[in-house]
């Protein structure tokens, strides 16, 4: 068996990558590791935290918190709302098949923050989706 965090992550990046809408903005710009000289925007998936459910109900279930960052160069913060919002509407709520043992139960939107960085010349998102995972 895996962890959950990561067959959610793998199936996160194949939604992504597959929804027309995110691509319109960001083509395959998705990355887990930057390359050292991106081309704006892209979107990266960041940081997890992975919460045991704890209820008699779900001794199978863990909680996944999956936070991904949105970055633009634009000026403004009018493209980084537009990929946070393709990016959002292309995984809120979405059935994502999952490997390693696990089954997507629910992804949903927690939040976002938009953000003007310290360089003065990027603005960047921070996306938080909600998911309870189950073992299969």
């Amino acid at each position: 068996m895996s962890e959950p965090s990561l067959e959610l992550q793998g199936a996160i990046l194949t939604a992504l990558k597959a929804d027309a809408g995110v691509d319109a903005l960001i083509a395959d710009r998705i990355y887990d590791k930057v390359p050292p000289a991106p081309t704006f925007p892209y979107v990266t998936i960041s940081d997890d935290q992975v919460v045991s459910a704890h209820a008699d109900c779900l001794d199978n279930s863990t909680q996944v918190f999956s936070t991904l960052h949105a970055w633009s160069r634009a000026g403004g913060k009018v493209e980084v709302k537009r990929v946070s919002g393709a990016v959002v509407k292309a995984l809120n709520f979405a059935q994502l098949p999952l490997g390693g043992g696990f089954r997507l139960v629910l992804l949903e939107h927690d939040s976002t923050q938009f953000l003007v960085d310290p360089d003065g010349l990027t603005t960047h998102s921070v996306i938080v989706f909600h998911a309870f995972v189950d073992e299969t």
